[in-house]
């Protein structure tokens, strides 16, 4: 009886784990679209607005699929409709990057960048992941992010080895989100767990090739990397910026003067 109960409590943290797991990957594409899609309509010029416009939309479809499967790991009904909309900013686990400003354009293409290229390679060990509907939901992500990593970076390189001015305001943005680079690489014991069990990718073990690709970028922009001891985290823990209870607001808004409005 102790062995089964032991059995069937390691089950039930796998699970919650897992739960957990698909929240934080799925809060960090949805919270990202949001911001993402605030350029629509206001772009340098309408082929950035459709681009901006189609990684959100990317963004959205990944946040859908993850909700929707943390729901139904969940049991308790919820759907992604249910977590997206009805939950209060403490109960989000998205990493507090995704949630900064968005800036001028030159900021806006360093946090996609920066962002896309780590969730890339993530995408692609999770495409290996042992738990088949994750690792189908990565195999069309990897390639989602792959492209905005690239378009992105390429914008990178064309804004900071620009005019005086560009050069400027590219380097301004990679100074201000470069601190909050460290959180998405620091592993948990969620993050632990998954990755012991073949479900998940431990983060830390991405940094390093991450490093070596946006080095190569950033030294094409004729950008500077910056240094800083300042590391702000929390967010996988329910710990945000102030930003994130602005950007609830708009996003929750219809759900909550509507109940039961659907995507």
């Amino acid at each position: 009886m102790t062995a089964a109960v032991a059995r069937n409590d390691q089950a039930l943290s796998q699970q919650d784990a897992l739960y957990d797991y698909c929240l934080r990957l799925g809060d960090n594409a949805l919270i990202l679209g949001q911001r993402v899609a605030e350029w629509t309509s206001n772009a340098p010029t309408v082929e950035l607005d459709i681009a901006l416009g189609n990684q959100a939309l990317d963004l959205f479809g990944q946040a859908r699929m993850l909700l929707d499967y943390a729901g139904r790991v969940e049991g308790k009904g919820r759907s992604e409709d249910d977590i997206a909309f009805l939950r209060d900013v403490l109960d989000f686990r998205n990493v507090l990057l995704v949630e900064q400003p968005n800036g001028d354009f030159g900021q806006t293409v360093v946090r996609q960048f920066l962002y896309a290229t780590f969730a890339s390679a993530l995408y692609e060990g999770l495409s290996q992941s042992k738990d088949e509907e994750l690792s189908g939901i990565a195999q069309k992500a990897v390639k989602e992010m792959a492209y905005h990593a690239r378009h992105n970076g390429e914008w990178v390189v064309r804004l900071g080895d620009g005019t005086e001015e560009s050069h400027a305001r590219v380097q301004a943005g990679l100074d201000a989100l470069w601190p909050y680079v460290h959180e998405v690489f620091e592993a948990d014991e969620i993050d632990l767990a998954m990755a012991e069990a073949g479900i998940g990718v431990d983060p830390a073990s991405l940094k390093d090739a991450w490093l070596a690709e946006v080095t190569a970028v950033i030294e094409r922009a004729t950008l500077t990397l910056p240094e800083t001891d300042w590391h702000p985290d929390g967010g996988k823990r329910g710990h945000h910026s102030e930003h994130l209870g602005f950007i609830l607001a708009d996003l929750q808004f219809l759900q909550r003067t509507y109940p039961g409005a659907q995507w």
